[in-house]
């Protein structure tokens, strides 16, 4: 996926240049977002394509960034419930009520 060949050193490593880091760590982050390997290297190979294809470039980018912001929103309702449990569970505590948490076991 990278952009380009790497040159290589006498003993065969890779040589990287900063852009090379740079574009490494951006498909780091596109894939710790949960871009699919696949879309990652549609993407890479339009930039290899270079310029007349920026269109498809911002598509597949906004793709991922509905996909991203809906999955942050889902987290939210998550931390939401969550967050509701631990205020609960602090209040219990700080009463001296904690055996009064909610217990499925005990409702059956």
């Amino acid at each position: 996926m990278l952009l380009r060949d790497l040159p290589r050193t006498a003993s065969g490593r890779r040589r990287y240049a900063a852009e090379d880091i740079e574009w490494i760590l951006l498909c780091n982050r596109f894939r710790a977002s949960g871009m699919p390997i696949e879309t990652i290297a549609a993407f890479a190979a339009l930039v290899r394509e270079g310029p007349g294809n920026e269109q498809q470039r911002l598509d597949l980018l906004r793709a991922h960034e509905h996909r991203v912001r809906d999955d942050i929103g889902v987290l939210l309702d998550h931390l939401a419930a969550i967050s509701g449990k631990v205020r609960a569970y602090e209040r219990h505590v700080a009463e001296g009520r904690a055996a009064n948490v909610w217990n499925p076991l005990r409702a059956h």
